[in-house]
C-alpha cells in the first residue's frame, strides 16, 4: 500500500509539489530559495491556485505545530509572507483567510516564540494595502489575543517584555488594517476600544516597574529600544490621531474608566501623562468631572488639575468644546463644592435635628483644596485664550456673581448669606486669575459698561475680602505696562525715577473711557475709603489703583479730578463725619500724602512739588503718624489726638489750585471740592432689603448758567407717583381707543345723509380756511377794472384774486 502511494506521488497536483519542495530535509537549512521563486512564479501565473496554495500551507503548518516541528513552522510562515508581498490579485482574499488561520494558530500556542512569530507576520500583513475589499473578514480574535498578550505575566522579564511588545504591535496592526476600511467591523466600537485602550494604558502605567529593574549600563541602550511604555505611547497617539470627531468619545471613555478603577486621580502623575497625549479631549474630561460630582474632593481635585495641565498644553483653537462650556462646567463644580462644604453632605439633606444625612463625610479642607484647584485651572485655561475670547469669559464669570440688586436677588437667611458670600469670593478669585496678564489696548473693550457696573457694585459691599478682590481686579485690568508691583507698598519717595515707571501718552480711546466712567470710578474709590473694616491691604490697593490711573489713563482733566478726589479723602479723615477709627484716619492722611507726592513728580510743576514736599517734611518732624512710613508697618505708630491737626500738616486746596493754575491747569475746577453723589446702586450694594421702598432724588439744574445761585427744588419720585403716572397713561390710552371705536361705529351704522352732511360741513370749513390763507399770502396784481370809491368816499383798489381771473385764450395751452 505504501509503495502504491509512493508511486503515485508524481500524480499529485503541481501546487502541492511546489509547496513541498520549499521545505528542506533539515529545517535548519532554512527556506529553499530557488524552489520558493518557482512557487511565487506559479502563484503569479495561476492566481486561481493561490487559495489552494494557502490552504495547503495552512494544513502543513498546523500539522507541524502539532508535531512540535517548529523549524518547518518558521519556514511556512516565511513562505506565506513572501507570497503576500508578491501577490495582489483578486483571489488574495481567500489566501488571506488561510494566512489569518495560520496566524491565529500560532497565537494560540503557549510557546512565546510562536506567538511572536505570528505577531510579526500579522504586522507585515497589516502594512499591505489590498487591491480588493473583503466583506467577511473578522479581527475580533486578534484584538482579544493581542490585548491578552499586552498583559503577559511571564516569569522571565525579558520574555514578558517581548510578548507585551508583540501584543502592542499587534494592536497597532489591527488599527492600521481596519481604521480606513469601511467594510471591516468598526474598530471604534466600545467592545474593541474597551480592550485596546486599557491594554495600552497598562503598559504605559508600568514604565516605573521597568525602570526600577533596569539592566547594566552597557545593556541600557538596547533595552531602551525595547521599552513597552514608549511603544504603547506611540500606539496610543496613533490611535487617537486616526480618530474622527464622532469616534473620540469611545476612545476617551476607557481612559477615564481605567483611571477610576485604578484610583489614579489622586497621585495624578499618570493621569496628567495620559492627557498630555490626548490633550484635545478636554470635552470628555469635563463630562467625566460632572459625572464625578459626588466623588471625594481629592478625586475631583485630581481631575481638575489634570484638566489644568491639558488646557495649558492645548493650543489656541484646538480645544474641542466651546470656551464658555468649559468655564460653565468649572463654575458649576465650584458652586457644588461650596454647597458641599456648607451642608456637609453630597445631597444637602438633613434630619430634624439638623444632622446631615449624607453617607460620605466631607472634609472642609479637602473641598477648599478642590476649589483652589478649580480657580487655578480657570486661570491656566484663560491664559491660552486670545484677547477677544478672554473678554467673553470675563463677562461670563461676572454674570454669575450674585449681587443684591433689583434684578439679581440673593438668598436670604444665614445659610443663604454664607453661600452668597462664598460664591462671590470664589467667582471674584476666578475673575482675578483670568485678569492677570490681560493685555488690551482699548479700555472700552477691557472694561465695558455692563461689566464695570457689576464689578463696582461689589466694591461697596460690607465684606472687606470682597472689596479687596474688586480693587485687585481693577488694578489688573488697568495695568498694561507691568507697573503694579512697583506700587505694592506705600511710601513717599523723594525721587520716583528709581521706580523706572513705564509711562505712555494717554490714547484717544483711554480719554473717551475716562470721560464716560471716571466719575463712577472716583465715587467708588471715595466710598471705599470710608469703610471702617479697611486694612493695610485695602489702602495699598487703593494707592496702586490711583497711581495706575494716573500713569495709564490720565490727561490734564483726569489729573485735576484725581487731586480733588485725594483732597476730599483728606477732608474725610479731618472732619470724620463717619466716626472712623484712629488707624483709618491716619491711613487716609498717609494715603493722600503718598499719592500727592507721586502725582506732583509726574506733573513736574516745581511750585506744586515744593508745596507737597514742605507738607511732608513738616509731617516728618511733628506728625509722622500722618505718613505711610509710620502707618503702614507691622506695628503702626498712631496718635490718639487727630482733632487738633493744624493747617500746616494738611495739603491746601487753594494753594494747589494756585500753583497748578499758573501752569495751565483748570484752576476753577481745582478750587471746587469733590462731592460724590450717592446712587441707588450704592445703597443696594450695602445689601438692604429688596422689598424696601426706594426713593430717588432727581435734581434738575441748568448746567449752562454759572450765575445760578439757587437750585430748583428736587422732585421726589416715590412709588405713589410712579403708580399714578402708569395709571394715567393707561387711562389716556383707553380714552383714545374708545374714541376710535365710536368713529368706526358711526360710519358703519349712521344713515348716508347724516354722513354726507357731516363730511360736507367739514369740507366747507376747510374751504373757508383755505380762502383766508390765500387772501393773506397772495399779493393780487393791479385790478383791470381800475379804481372804485369806497363807502366812505376814499378811493380803493378793487382786485380780483388770481384764481378767479380770466386770461385770454392765447395764454391757454
Amino acid at each position: 500500500m505504501y509503495g502504491v502511494c509512493g508511486c503515485c506521488g508524481a500524480l499529485r497536483p503541481r501546487y502541492k509539489r511546489l509547496v513541498d519542495n520549499i521545505f528542506p530535509e533539515d529545517p535548519e537549512d532554512g527556506l529553499v530559495k530557488t524552489n520558493m521563486e518557482k512557487l511565487t512564479f506559479y502563484a503569479l501565473s495561476a492566481p486561481e491556485k493561490l487559495d489552494r496554495i494557502g490552504a495547503y500551507l495552512s494544513e502543513r503548518l498546523i500539522r507541524d505545530v502539532g508535531r512540535h516541528r517548529y523549524g518547518y513552522v518558521c519556514i511556512a510562515m516565511e513562505a506565506l509572507d513572501q507570497l503576500l508581498m508578491a501577490c495582489h490579485c483578486q483571489s488574495i482574499n481567500l489566501f488571506v483567510e488561510s494566512f489569518l488561520k495560520m496566524v491565529a494558530k500560532l497565537l494560540e500556542s503557549e510557546k512565546p516564540n510562536l506567538q511572536i512569530l505570528g505577531t510579526n507576520s500579522f504586522v507585515k500583513f497589516a502594512n499591505i494595502e489590498e487591491d480588493t475589499p473583503s466583506y467577511h473578514r473578522s479581527y475580533d480574535f486578534f484584538v482579544s489575543r493581542f490585548s491578552e498578550m499586552c498583559h503577559s505575566s511571564h516569569d522571565d522579564l525579558e520574555i514578558k517584555t517581548k510578548i507585551r511588545m508583540s501584543g502592542i504591535k499587534g494592536l497597532q496592526g489591527v488599527v492600521r488594517k481596519t481604521v480606513n476600511d469601511e467594510l471591516q467591523a468598526n474598530i471604534w466600537d466600545p467592545q474593541h476600544m474597551d480592550k485596546i485602550v486599557p491594554s495600552l494604558l497598562f503598559n504605559l502605567q508600568h514604565v516605573e516597574e521597568a525602570e526600577s529593574r533596569s539592566p547594566s549600563p552597557l545593556q541600557a541602550p538596547e533595552k531602551e529600544k525595547e521599552n513597552p511604555a514608549e511603544l504603547a505611547e506611540r500606539c496610543l497617539r496613533e490611535l487617537l490621531g486616526r480618530a474622527a470627531f464622532g469616534n473620540i468619545k469611545n476612545a476617551i471613555k476607557p481612559v477615564l474608566i481605567h483611571l477610576d478603577n485604578h484610583s489614579l486621580w489622586e497621585p495624578k502623575v499618570f493621569a496628567i501623562r495620559c492627557f498630555k497625549i490626548i490633550m484635545y479631549s478636554i470635552q470628555q474630561l469635563l463630562g467625566h468631572l460632572d459625572a464625578n460630582s459626588r466623588s471625594a474632593a481629592t478625586v475631583r481635585a485630581g481631575i481638575v488639575e489634570v484638566l489644568s495641565e491639558a488646557a495649558v498644553i492645548a493650543a489656541t483653537g484646538s480645544v474641542g468644546p466651546t470656551v464658555l462650556e468649559m468655564f460653565n462646567t468649572l463654575l458649576r463644580q465650584l458652586r457644588l463644592s461650596i454647597d458641599y462644604a456648607l451642608t456637609g453632605s453630597y445631597d444637602g439633606s438633613y434630619d430634624g435635628a439638623g444632622v446631615s444625612l449624607g453617607t460620605k463625610i466631607i472634609k472642609e479642607h479637602e473641598e477648599r483644596m478642590f476649589q483652589e484647584a478649580v480657580i487655578k485651572t480657570i486661570g491656566s485655561f484663560a491664559s491660552t485664550l486670545p484677547t477677544y475670547q478672554r473678554s467673553e469669559v470675563i463677562l461670563f464669570i461676572m454674570s454669575k456673581v450674585p449681587l443684591p440688586s433689583l434684578h439679581h436677588p440673593v438668598e436670604t437667611g444665614r445659610t443663604g448669606e454664607n453661600r452668597n458670600r462664598l460664591t462671590q469670593i470664589m467667582l471674584l478669585k476666578s475673575l482675578l486669575q483670568v485678569s492677570l496678564g490681560f493685555q488690551c489696548s482699548n479700555m472700552m473693550s477691557a472694561l465695558p459698561s455692563n461689566f464695570l457696573d457689576r464689578l463696582l457694585s461689589t466694591a461697596l459691599m460690607d465684606d472687606p475680602e470682597i472689596r479687596l478682590f474688586v480693587l485687585e481686579i481693577l488694578i489688573s485690568f488697568i495695568d498694561r505696562h507691568g507697573n503694579r508691583h512697583k506700587f505694592s507698598s506705600i511710601s513717599t519717595l523723594s525721587d520716583i525715577s528709581v521706580l523706572k515707571l513705564k509711562v505712555d501718552k494717554c490714547s484717544r480711546q483711554d480719554t473717551v473711557f475716562m470721560k464716560k466712567h471716571s466719575q463712577q470710578l472716583y465715587r467708588h474709590i471715595y466710598l471705599c475709603c470710608k469703610e471702617e473694616t479697611n486694612t493695610q491691604k485695602h489702602y495699598e490697593a487703593l494707592y496702586g489703583l490711583l497711581a495706575l490711573i494716573s500713569i495709564e489713563l490720565a490727561n490734564e482733566e483726569v489729573v485735576v479730578d484725581l487731586i480733588r478726589l485725594v483732597l476730599a479723602i483728606q477732608d474725610l479723615a479731618q472732619v470724620n463725619e463717619e466716626n472712623l477709627p484712629v488707624y483709618n484716619r491716619c491711613a487716609l492722611y498717609a494715603l493722600g500724602a503718598a499719592y500727592l507726592n507721586l502725582i506732583s513728580q509726574l506733573t513736574t510743576v516745581p511750585a506744586f512739588c515744593q508745596h507737597i514736599h514742605e507738607v511732608i517734611e513738616t509731617r516728618k518732624k511733628e506728625a509722622p503718624y500722618m505718613l505711610p512710613e509710620d502707618v503702614f508697618v507691622e506695628k503702626p505708630r498712631l496718635s490718639q489726638d487727630l482733632d487738633g491737626v493744624v493747617i500746616e500738616f494738611l495739603f491746601r486746596q487753594s494753594k494747589i489750585s494756585e500753583v497748578l493754575g499758573g501752569s495751565g491747569y483748570n484752576s476753577d475746577r481745582l478750587s471746587l471740592p469733590y462731592i460724590p453723589q450717592l446712587t441707588d446702586e450704592d445703597r443696594l450694594s450695602k445689601r438692604k432689603s429688596i422689598g424696601e421702598t426706594i426713593s430717588l432724588q432727581v435734581e434738575v439744574e441748568s448746567r449752562n448758567s454759572p450765575e445760578r445761585e439757587e437750585r430748583v427744588p428736587a422732585e421726589e419720585i416715590t412709588y405713589e407717583t410712579l403708580k399714578k403716572a402708569i395709571v394715567d397713561s393707561v387711562t389716556v390710552e383707553e380714552q383714545e381707543r374708545e374714541r376710535r371705536r365710536q368713529v368706526v361705529e358711526k360710519f358703519q351704522k349712521a344713515p348716508f345723509e347724516e354722513i354726507a352732511a357731516h363730511c360736507g360741513a367739514r369740507a366747507s370749513l376747510l374751504q373757508s380756511k383755505l380762502n383766508q390763507i390765500f387772501e393773506i399770502t397772495i399779493r393780487p396784481p393791479p385790478s383791470p377794472s381800475g379804481t372804485i370809491t369806497a363807502a366812505y368816499g376814499q378811493p380803493q383798489n378793487h382786485s380780483i384774486p388770481v384764481y378767479e381771473m380770466k386770461f385770454p385764450d392765447l395764454c391757454v395751452y
